[in-house]
């Protein structure tokens, strides 16, 4: 059963024995092959600015799970990391990782988000192009598209999902389990079978003027291409 202390504290109790037992390694070693890990280190930071300079992305920090287990001579603490990673126009994804420490358990959820980002199609760039549901374990969820000025109408883990997507204007309702990884989980399951107009298109082998020319109104062609460069992705 795990504690209800602080999070820092167990990280500090922890971190004095590994600490004096990775000296003792570095000791060891250092006359040996101390120099080929320190270029490696070295790599690491060069390789770091370029990572950065990519594309600015979102990282949201969802919820961290604490466990510890019981051994020999106290206990052994352990984390566990949800983070939502999103570049705010219209690409998002989640992972979550495991480590004795907090930072290390971040670095893997956050690494693990980036490797399964996925795309959604987003209409004005704002909002979603239509209603869906997402289900996912015991958890179920709604998403409806809302007019501008709404904002974001989500909890919890469901707001970081959308705030990292770069939607603005959206109602959700989520029913059943309140777990964070089954609510992103059921959350991405309604996002990817979203839609835009422009695949529905392709689909049915027609153009997006066609399907906007449906409800009994005449338009011209000038205002039917209007339209439909303002909801095309």
């Amino acid at each position: 059963m795990a504690d209800e202390t602080n999070l820092e504290a167990p990280a500090g109790f922890e971190a004095a024995p590994e600490g004096n037992e990775r000296e003792g390694r570095r000791g060891r070693g250092r006359g040996r092959d101390g120099e080929g890990r320190g270029r490696g280190r070295r790599d690491d930071r060069r390789g770091k600015p370029e990572e950065e300079q990519g594309e600015e992305l979102i990282e949201k920090l969802v919820h961290i799970n604490r466990v510890s287990k019981t051994v020999k001579g106290g206990k052994r603490f352990g984390f566990a990391a949800l983070v939502v990673v999103g570049d705010g126009k219209g690409r998002v994804g989640f992972g979550h990782g495991k480590a004795r420490e907090v930072p290390e358990a971040i670095t893997k959820a956050t690494a693990a988000a980036k490797k399964k980002m996925v795309r959604v199609p987003l209409k004005d760039g704002r909002t979603l192009h239509h209603d869906g549901k997402g289900h996912f374990g015991a958890g179920n969820v709604s998403v409806r598209t809302a007019p501008a000025g709404t904002g974001i109408i989500a909890g919890g883990p469901m707001r970081a999902v959308f705030e990292s997507l770069g939607v603005h204007d959206v109602v959700t309702k989520s029913v059943g389990t309140s777990n964070p990884y089954n609510m992103i989980r059921a959350t991405f399951d309604a996002l990817t079978n979203q839609s835009s107009p422009k695949s529905v298109a392709q689909r049915r082998g027609k153009k997006v003027t066609d399907l906007l020319n449906r409800d009994g109104h005449h338009h011209t062609e000038a205002q039917l291409e209007a339209a439909a460069a303002a909801i095309t992705e």
